[in-house]
């Protein structure tokens, strides 16, 4: 018989429907349970695509005599870390302080009143290299509780009372001054940590940093300096040449195991992919280098193509494992690509470093082993017929490929990932001129506006198969304003920029914490040990930079006191530890830079169809601008968008106007005179 998760959306949860342990979901019931029968609660948190979740359901919660000794003992819940990430944060701190590291699949015990006194994460069936086995754990904590139930509970409360310290990160210091100082500490930091051999930051396994890699660029464009963009593009180029790139289908799987980036942890993730086509992106405009082009549209490419619900949104992950084996659909052998590409073998070979023994269990995982132009001499064969015969080889393997059995999918749709992804495609369209780009961030736009979000106005964390659920957390507003916005920059619809209004004063009026900084769940939120406020980026941006992100851009479009002084308090609260820790404080960074880049507000008049108002268009969008907010109406509308208010056609032509902090120099119709006043430094 089903467990009570079968009533459940997340795939994740149902993954465990069958378990013979008795799980709960979190909530009420779970929580009453605990009380009315004096049990701790197991807590097993962990996602669709995590590996060693689905390692420790099949070892430990698929084995009878574990699940009769959890049910005879605890009170079992399950939760899906990406719907919940109030849960995940609150309790992977206690985790951390209680045994100095963290992960997933997530195994911590509470008292009944949800504090934790003992945690972990994966637990094997038997003792192992120095770990505990699970059943030993849970008889151990059983005994505990039974036998020493004053010490666990002296336990439980030091670890929460250590987990609710974080609440005071993030608020106000003495008075300071945002600095260009803390950018140029940032930088020198990033440079003594990286890795000059195979680029990018700390050893295997290593993860892909997109907002580390966003600020490089912001801070080159912003101080002059070399440094910043090497770093940058050294490790961009790495990473799209290894295994952690699908070099046959697009898209980034979740971090690399060694530190060479060439053998991954095959899952893919919405998050990665919507981060890192992005930076891609800027780096191609940066640059001009083509390459980074092809890896933004491949990336882009691959999420329409299998990650993209037909109501329009997108989905959350896939796999790492598929037909029962970790990475065998991304994997060759070297027979398998023989018989598959037959004269075409060798080139193909040379070109994605295949070997006979692999380098993956026997089996090949593909990366950029040769350049076209050694190719060529080396086959000699002109560069233009090594790049076509390469292309041809991989729409074989495509298909190929297509053929065996895929991994895995979670296909439940997240307000704050879809942000992410809603502000890359939006941008792409932009810059790259793709309609489909543009069609399908038009397309998210209206899925996340009426299906996420409630008649108040208030967002839904969650969700799947028609079924919208969960209160929203600041990220999921934070990431769609910023979607909204970069859209509203593509489409030049009005409605987006009112929306953004909307969601950010919510964030204002419901997420603030009075003492400075906000909260990462809304004061109307289920009442949990504590009140999380996590201003530390993960793999996600944090919620609270992401909303000094786009509460910045939004007062550069209103001049509203209110948005701007929010942010800027934030900011400076958090200032002191930006240029210690950049890495994991890289999305205030990159809001640092917009704030110190005396972002230029550049209001347009003129129809979008008129060549000249595509011709000052064409200006503010390349090269890469990150430190401007652009709005446009017809010469004849109205327009919600304070940044247009008094602005009219010059002469009958289409006009741009520049402003900083709304004071604005002349107008000008042609393209030069623009790009000229978008060069000029901004006033003192």
């Amino acid at each position: 018989m089903p467990n009570r998760l079968a009533a459940e959306t997340s795939p994740y949860l149902l993954q465990h429907q069958h378990n013979p342990v008795d799980w709960f979901p979190w909530g009420p019931e779970a929580l009453a349970r605990a009380q009315a029968e004096d049990k701790p609660i197991f807590l097993s948190i962990g996602y669709a695509a995590c590996h060693w979740c689905h390692v420790m359901a099949h070892e430990s919660f698929e084995d009878p005599a574990t699940a009769a000794l959890m049910n005879q003992h605890f009170i079992n819940i399950k939760v899906d870390r990406e719907e919940r990430p109030d849960l995940d944060s609150i309790y992977m701190q206690a985790v951390v302080a209680l045994t100095g590291h963290g992960g997933w699949p997530m195994s911590v015990f509470l008292t009944p009143a949800g504090a934790p006194f003992y945690g972990g994460t994966y637990y094997p069936p038997r003792p192992v290299q120095g770990m505990p086995a699970f059943r030993q754990v849970l008889q151990g904590l059983t005994d505990a509780w039974r036998d020493r139930r004053e010490t666990v509970l002296k336990s439980a409360a030091e670890v929460l009372n250590h987990v609710r310290q974080g609440e005071l990160l993030g608020l106000p210091p003495a008075a300071d001054t945002l600095s260009l100082d803390t950018v140029r500490a940032a930088v020198q930091s990033l440079w003594r940590a990286f890795d000059w051999n195979d680029h990018g930051w700390g050893g295997a396994p290593k993860f892909p940093q997109p907002m580390t890699l966003e600020f490089l660029l912001r801070a080159h464009l912003l101080t002059g300096e070399a440094t910043p963009l090497e770093l940058a593009t050294k490790t961009l180029t790495s990473m799209a040449r290894g295994g952690l790139y699908d070099q046959l289908g697009g898209g980034f799987h979740r971090y690399a195991t060694d530190a060479r980036w060439l053998v991954p942890h095959f899952e893919k993730m919405l998050y990665d992919n919507a981060q890192l086509a992005r930076v891609y992106l800027h780096a191609y405009q940066l640059t001009g280098t083509a390459a980074y082009r092809r890896v933004t549209e491949e990336i882009l490419d691959y999420v329409l193509r299998e990650m993209t619900d037909p109501a329009g949104g997108f989905y959350s992950s896939q796999d790492a494992d598929s037909d029962g084996h970790e990475g065998r659909f991304f994997t060759w052998s070297e027979p398998e690509l023989d018989a598959a590409l037959g004269a075409g073998a060798a080139l193909f070979k040379a070109a994605y470093g295949v070997t006979p023994q692999g380098n993956f269990e026997g089996q090949n995982i593909l990366f950029a082993a040769l350049d076209v132009d050694d190719l060529a001499a080396r086959f000699d064969l002109p560069a233009a017929e090594v790049a076509a015969r390469l292309a041809a080889a991989r729409a074989v393997l495509f298909d190929l490929r297509a053929r065996r059995v895929h991994p895995g999918r979670d296909d439940k749709v997240l307000a704050g990932w879809n942000g992410l992804m809603l502000a890359a495609l939006a941008e792409a369209g932009r810059v790259l001129d793709r309609a489909d780009y543009r069609q399908a961030a038009v397309a998210n736009a209206n899925f996340a506006l009426t299906v996420l979000r409630r008649a108040d106005g208030r967002l839904y964390r969650s969700w799947r198969n028609g079924a919208a659920k969960l209160n929203a957390y600041l990220e999921d507003y934070a990431n769609l304003a910023e979607g909204l916005l970069a859209l509203y920059e593509t489409t030049f619809d009005p409605a987006y920029y009112t929306t953004v209004e909307a969601l950010l004063a919510s964030a204002l009026d419901h997420f603030a914490d009075p003492r400075g900084g906000f909260f990462d769940t809304s004061d109307d939120h289920e009442t949990l040990v504590t009140r999380p406020k996590d201003i530390q980026d993960n793999a996600t941006p944090s919620g609270s930079a992401m909303a000094v992100t786009a509460l910045l851009k939004l007062a550069a479009y209103s001049g509203a006191s209110r948005f701007a002084e929010a942010a800027d308090a934030a900011l400076t609260s958090v200032q002191p530890v930006l240029s210690q820790y950049p890495s994991g404080f890289a999305q205030w960074l990159i809001a640092l830079t917009f704030r110190l880049g005396g972002p230029r507000e550049v209001a347009l008049v003129g129809d979008p169809a008129d060549p000249a108002t595509r011709a000052l268009l064409g200006v503010v969008t390349h090269p890469y601008r990150p430190f401007q907010v652009t709005a446009l109406k017809s010469s004849k509308a109205a327009s919600p968008v304070p940044l247009l208010a008094g602005r009219e056609l010059v002469g009958g032509r289409p006009a741009a106007y520049v402003c900083v902090n709304f004071a604005c120099r002349l107008p000008v119709t042609e393209p030069a005179a623009l790009a000229e006043q978008l060069a000029a430094p901004p006033p003192a």
